[in-house]
């Protein structure tokens, strides 16, 4: 019998952001990037390292960028944001010494290039560009035009939300009290209507104050996690455009895993996030 083929070994950090996890992986070196099978592995909270997603590092893609990175779900799908893993991408640069310790950078997410700054208490603050609130840019089928509030009939149900892209797709629909939302029901109801042809992630916004939310949301790929970036700023989104809460000096998300800080400004279209970003440990995995 021939020698055993010998096992690959590959180094990852885990960070997590606000709960929200990753396994990052650093693929500079012209490594080739995960397939589905290994995402999975990977993602596997008992038999793996354990993460909601995975980001890969990769050489920039345009001239303004230190860096890119890539998103896989941890069901191997691919992702196209995620504005807490775009935080903990940050810090992983900062520390290898690919982007400064002090001022500002930028990486290219697979949406595109996003500006990144520290604030004054040293969290990573993302700009998560605009968002679009147009049917076919979430995309949404079934709608000709945007709404403040759509509904859907399903299942006997009729389920109402609102829509917008932060690069992929929210609906988000606001409820008296976040416990007692119907997550894990309404969730995987709306990922699977085909209104949503690249499926949603689905946020359960309750309003404290116009400038506080408390947020529970169900991603496509992962199911429930304890914090999702893109989607604190598509709820903050949402419900200023209706008037229920005012983000122009800033809006506090409270996520079961932490908060965020999200601004608004509709009359620029912008949306910046700021929150943690924190390393837990750094290992080989050996495939």
């Amino acid at each position: 019998m021939g020698a055993d083929t010998p096992r690959q070994s590959l180094r990852f950090t885990k960070m997590h952001g606000a709960g929200n996890d990753f396994v990052v992986l650093d693929l500079r070196d012209g490594r080739d990037a995960p397939n589905a099978d290994l995402c999975r592995a990977l993602a596997d909270r008992h038999t793996g390292v354990g993460c909601d997603q995975i980001l890969t590092i990769e050489a920039p893609r345009s001239a303004g960028a230190v860096a890119s990175y890539r998103i896989w779900n941890a069901d191997g799908s691919h992702a196209q944001q995620c504005g807490n893993g775009a935080r903990c991408i940050a810090a992983w640069l900062v520390r290898d010494g690919t982007a400064p310790q002090r001022g500002d950078f930028a990486i290219d997410s697979p949406t595109g290039l996003h500006g990144v700054t520290r604030d004054a208490q040293g969290r990573f603050e993302v700009d998560m560009g605009a968002p679009k609130f147009a049917p076919a840019d979430i995309p949404l089928m079934g709608f000709a035009a945007k709404q403040d509030e759509y509904a859907l009939d399903i299942g006997g149900e009729t389920l109402r939300f609102g829509a917008v892209s932060m690069g992929n797709p929210h609906a988000l629909v606001e409820v008296d009290a976040v416990d007692l939302a119907p997550v894990g029901h309404i969730g995987p109801l709306l990922q699977r209507s085909h209104a949503f042809p690249e499926s949603v992630n689905v946020g359960f916004a309750q309003v404290l104050a116009p400038d506080r939310i408390r947020l529970r949301v169900y991603e496509r790929g992962a199911g429930e996690t304890l914090a999702c970036g893109s989607g604190a700023c598509a709820a903050v989104a949402v419900l200023a455009r209706r008037g229920r809460i005012d983000a122009t000096n800033g809006v506090v998300v409270s996520l079961p895993g932490g908060e965020l800080r999200i601004h608004y400004d509709p009359a620029t279209g912008r949306i910046e996030m700021a929150g943690p970003a924190a390393f837990v440990f750094e290992g080989e995995w050996e495939g």
